[in-house]
């Protein structure tokens, strides 16, 4: 018996040997956990009666499916709600597989080694970080090294201003060559003056490689989500430890008599049984993620877009349908709350449209948990 479970089971003794002053000390500790309790709870109630109360009136079908006009006082919050929830979804799709995989690792195949202690480490300081340095760190990460390289090495779009300058360098006698060619042809069509400037500029520009090209290197839905991604990852990756761990071991060694490999036994023995854990993990996430604001304002989230991120049509046989573009920036519905709330010229004016939007996020977090909740009860049941 350690040292701990000793001293646990002196202080029982001792409490029992008080037998005429504990019932009063269990009574008062009663009452004291049932009004934190109760305090807690109307709490939460007055928060979200609050919210519906001031929400619900706002709530219409133009208020769900336009955009927002006339200074953001009209209209309707549609592309935030869409863009809440693809970055959700996008993040739980680059999310789970990466907590699944780093839980397995952990439980299947390192175990209690020295690499399972420090990756333990790693994922609860992970845990402990502000979400604001999440945001930083997907600004710096994604978008200005990785997105910034893929740019240079994809259109040749120079990534700082030593590597424009050398290319703009490097492609001067192009530009003169293209020059001349403009003035020989205004000269044959006789353009002078205004004319001839803007016929000149426009030759050589339609013909000049494009340099500023960006299309990883700036904001998107897609590095909002990875950012996301990364700080819900210590969520999913201890609730799926708990649940990989929670399978008898008996199952994993009869499957091994019977001559399964390891990877047949996780594949087939042990995740299946932990499915129910690891949609937890994924409630938990998609929980964290949608309320989350501070990681995404420096990756691709904007006050106002015409258009939504979509992609130009694409013919899939009879259809023409667009789809999503993740590497678009994009409105989502807590900016949309923040800056109504604090950049707006009447942020009083616009409190109805406040609540309105928090009501709809709330309702679209609570959707997806239940969403979640349904998937997990069909996999514990079967």
């Amino acid at each position: 018996m350690s040292a701990a479970s000793r001293k646990s089971l002196q202080a029982v003794r001792e409490a029992v040997q008080k037998g005429d002053r504990a019932p009063l000390w269990a009574a008062i500790f009663e009452n004291i956990v049932r009004g934190f309790t109760i305090a807690v709870v109307l709490m939460l109630v007055f928060i979200l009666g609050t919210i519906v109360w001031e929400g619900v009136p706002q709530i219409s079908w133009d208020f769900l499916t336009k955009a927002p006009t006339d200074g953001m006082r009209e209209g309707g919050i549609f592309p935030a709600i869409f863009g809440t929830i693809f970055v959700v979804l996008f993040m739980i799709l680059l999310a789970l597989p990466l907590g699944i995989f780093g839980a397995v690792y952990m439980v299947e195949y390192v175990r209690n080694g020295p690499m399972a202690r420090v990756i333990r480490a790693a994922v609860n300081n992970l845990a402990g970080v502000p979400s604001i340095v999440f945001g930083l760190f997907g600004l710096g990460f994604f978008i200005l090294f990785i997105g910034r390289n893929l740019d240079y090495y994809a259109f040749g779009t120079p990534r700082d201003n030593a590597e424009a300058q050398l290319i703009e360098e490097q492609l001067e006698p192009l530009r003169a060559q293209y020059r001349e060619e403009a003035i020989a042809q205004a000269k044959i069509d006789e353009l002078k003056g205004k004319e001839r400037g803007d016929f000149i500029r426009g030759y050589v520009a339609e013909r000049m490689p494009a340099q500023n090209r960006k299309v990883f290197g700036q904001g998107a839905m897609f590095w909002a989500a990875a950012t996301l991604a990364i700080l819900v990852l210590p969520v999913i990756i201890v609730s799926t430890e708990e649940a990989l761990r929670a399978v008898p071991a008996s199952m994993r060694e009869a499957a091994y008599g019977l001559g399964a490999s390891k990877w047949q036994v996780i594949s087939t023995v042990v995740l299946p049984q932990a499915r129910s854990g690891i949609m937890t993990g994924a409630i938990l996430a998609v929980a964290r993620g949608a309320g989350e604001l501070a990681p995404i304002l420096f990756v691709g989230v904007t006050f106002f877009m015409p258009s939504l991120p979509l992609t130009e049509p694409v013919n899939f046989g009879p259809l023409v349908i667009q789809v999503v573009n993740p590497f678009q920036e994009f409105m989502h519905l807590n900016y949309h709350i923040y800056t109504m709330a604090t950049q707006h010229p009447d942020p009083v004016g616009t409190r109805s449209i406040q609540f309105g939007t928090t009501l709809v996020l709330i309702v679209i977090t609570f959707m997806m948990n239940i969403g979640a909740i349904v998937l997990r009860r069909r996999y514990a049941r079967s």
